[in-house]
């Protein structure tokens, strides 16, 4: 019998797959292709303003004046004294690839202007509404003329104009969708675009800058032109980083090796930042270059002590054919020839330089009597009275050891590279302290009796003692997140930070009393929803929380007892509570410091439960502590990730391993959150230090219970060092 097949049933037969056409290729629309290059060449706001300015200083500018609204996404307006547009070359002005800087690609081995390709202007009119007024020298009014997509939206007309270019950018982004979106769900770039003025004004020191915000009637960067790079750099930075800055120069003639030449100003060992600032100009172009910066950075950290952030200004300049400045579509970046042997030179040269800065170091020593403190204080010290013989003996351990130059020093401050005749003993103390009194509240004290009598207690508790330390004492640092080390004379104390804030506040209160400054917050917050996030964090439970009704009923209670006594809050206090029951505004207690809003909570809390409202001394008295317990320079919540705390911030999902169990998995750092606490914590430190010492160096009354209570202890004294170290 012979084998036959199977045949296939209906349903098993398969219709073979037809043949398709493979996609057709077709060319973009003009406006699509100009969109997407106006998107790579325009990436945000900051990137317009640049282009912008740079097209003023091309333009032979000498004031600049730059005004942002919403970070540039709703307006920016960049005006100049250069020599303006002729009115034939506006029809084109914002084609693509127009441009007066060349005209043949061989120009570009020898460009000189930072604007070339003809593309930012048109690129924002592609994605922003752009206004341009002009008028050139001779002329008796000017013009004006709106783009959009690269044209003219309608014929110049005439207008008055004052010498220069005025240039409009409006509704950036406003047919981008995702860009807008991005862009407002991110910082705002204000502050990238006064970083970027800032970086111009201290390298073209002969042309003056302005930016401010639009409506605000005060400039973030105001800087006029200025006779050399280290005063414009004082006038932008402050004068505490140019005090710092030490001049460094290199050169190299080689042809058949690298040509170049570079000048600028690096920070020396008394400079101390979070991190990294580096201003970097190659042929006049304000430029990026990470592998030189990085070098830098490798040098800093071999040569001086805790690996110190430095601030750099550097200007480079190289033959233009050794440059490639079309690298990148914003002009970001730049190719050099040779740029490893650049980069070595550089390199080596501020190595010497920092290493020689190092071999100088000395202490300074200064006898007691003659350091920033008063007499009485001295003579405690060292009963010698140098003022009648200077040749008199000064013994070892009468000598107080500070840095004259800045009283509010750092640890690593003390050692010096100058001699004692060009330092400056008082210029940085009296400074501070003068611009203190001129932010003092010149009106008086309330005329009432309770208030009197809480600022008479005040005065009568004061432990004299401790004044003297407190008047006189110079900061040194954090020993930790509460304590900060202190030295008077020759003795060093431990201070508890949040104390002695916590008490400087509530006399600040008192001695303002109805007289207070306002922070305006920018949405009002609502009382009972406040009153009720403190309780649930007094009491948290992980399960259904039980007593919410009830802790409503408490917040609501509150809520109304704070409204009913909001007119004596705002006339006496500075808080504002509107009638639906919402927070609107807080005092200004101690200018340059704003509270900790995440602890507004229990501050509102605080109001309702603890103040006493029946007896007006008790009742003033209790609202002043509470304010001194919310302003407190408190550690803030999120740990410090400078120590153990920075396991808090790591990332990490449950993994079921072999055995069953489940492991934890390291998924890398949280840096968006690592990066809040950082600057967190750097600003409690620098609050501490420039806004909470000098404050009470003028105004603060320290009570006689904080010499027992623990808020100031000495750790350490230099007669008793050295009758240990004599016995060794």
């Amino acid at each position: 019998m012979e084998y036959e097949p199977p045949q296939p049933m209906e349903t098993d037969r398969v219709n073979p797959p037809q043949p398709q056409d493979p996609p057709r290729i077709q060319r973009l629309d003009k406006s699509v292709v100009n969109r997407i290059a106006a998107g790579e060449v325009i990436q945000r706001p900051v990137s317009a303003v640049k282009e912008l300015v740079e097209n003023s200083l091309d333009a032979g500018s000498t004031s600049i004046n730059v005004s942002v609204k919403d970070g540039g996404l709703k307006l920016i307006q960049v005006s100049d004294d250069g020599h303006g547009i002729l009115y034939e070359d506006l029809p084109i002005l914002c084609e693509r690839h127009t441009t007066s800087k060349l005209s043949s690609f061989e120009d570009l081995q020898s460009i000189k202007s930072m604007g070339f390709r003809g593309e930012a202007l048109a690129s924002m009119t592609y994605v922003a509404h752009v206004t341009v007024t002009t008028i050139t020298s001779g002329q008796l009014h000017g013009y004006k003329v709106s783009y959009r997509d690269g044209v003219m939206e309608h014929e110049p007309r005439p207008c008055a104009a004052v010498k220069g270019t005025q240039i409009v950018i409006e509704n950036l982004f406003y047919n981008m969708i995702a860009r807008m979106k991005t862009l407002k769900n991110s910082a705002d770039d204000y502050p990238k675009i006064v970083d970027l003025l800032s970086r111009f004004a201290i390298h073209h020191n002969n042309v003056s800058f302005f930016c401010k915000k639009h409506g605000a009637t005060t400039a973030d960067v105001h800087s006029v032109a200025m006779p050399s790079r280290l005063d414009a750099i004082r006038s932008v930075y402050g004068v505490s980083v140019a005090r710092n800055m030490i001049k460094i120069e290199a050169s190299d003639a080689d042809l058949s090796n690298s040509v170049f030449d570079m000048d600028g100003f690096i920070s020396d060992s008394n400079y101390s930042a979070k991190k990294t600032t580096m201003v970097l100009f190659i042929n006049e172009r304000l430029v990026e270059c990470t592998a030189l910066k990085r070098a830098i950075e490798i040098i800093y950290a071999a040569t001086l002590p805790k690996a110190s952030k430095p601030f750099i200004y550097m200007s480079i300049t190289l033959p233009p054919e050794h440059v490639d400045v079309n690298v990148h579509p914003t002009k970001r970046e730049v190719s050099l020839l040779n740029q490893e042997v650049i980069i070595e030179r550089i390199q080596s040269t501020i190595e010497m330089k920092l290493r020689s800065l190092n071999e100088a170091g000395t202490y300074q020593e200064q006898p007691a009597d003659s350091s920033p403190v008063s007499s009485v204080a001295a003579n405690k010290v060292s009963p010698i009275n140098t003022s009648t013989s200077g040749s008199q003996k000064i013994y070892a351990y009468k000598k107080v050891r500070t840095d004259l130059q800045d009283p509010s020093g750092r640890l690593h401050a003390y050692m010096q590279a100058k001699t004692l005749k060009n330092l400056e003993s008082n210029h940085g103390l009296n400074s501070l302290r003068s611009s203190i009194r001129q932010r003092r509240n010149p009106k008086e004290t309330a005329d009432l009796t309770s208030v009197q009598e809480l600022i008479n207690e005040v005065e009568r508790g004061c432990h004299s003692g401790l004044l003297d330390i407190v008047r006189n004492c110079t900061y040194v640092g954090m020993a930790d997140d509460v304590f900060a080390l202190l030295q008077h004379n020759t003795h060093l104390y431990i201070a508890n930070v949040v104390n002695l804030s916590k008490e400087l506040m509530y006399q600040l209160v008192l001695q303002r009393f109805g007289y207070f400054n306002a922070i305006q917050l920018s949405d009002p917050a609502p009382l009972q929803e406040l009153i009720t996030l403190a309780l649930r964090e007094e009491d948290p439970d992980t399960e259904e929380n039980e007593n919410d009704d009830f802790k409503v009923k408490i917040a609501e209670m509150n809520t109304k007892l704070l409204i009913q006594k909001a007119e004596m809050l705002d006339e006496y206090f500075g808080i504002h509570v509107d009638p639906q029951g919402n927070l609107s505004r807080l005092p200004v207690i101690l200018d340059q410091h704003t509270p900790d809003m995440d602890r507004v909570p229990e501050f509102v809390l605080c109001l309702g439960n603890d103040v006493i409202w029946d007896d007006e001394k008790i009742c003033f008295q209790t609202i002043a502590a509470a304010l001194g317990n919310f302003y407190a320079l408190h550690p803030p919540l999120l740990p410090n990730p400078s120590g153990d705390g920075l396991k808090f911030y790591n990332r990490g999902h449950q993994k079921e391993n072999v055995s069953g169990g489940n492991d934890m998995v390291d998924d890398g750092v949280d840096n968006e959150l690592l990066s809040e606490a950082e600057n967190a914590w750097a600003q409690r430190e620098w609050s501490i230090q420039h806004v909470l010492f000098p404050s009470m160096r003028l105004f603060f009354k320290p009570p006689t219970s904080m010499a027992t209570n623990g808020t100031f202890v000495q750790v350490a004294s230099l007669e008793k060092l050295y009758k240990v170290f004599e016995r060794c």
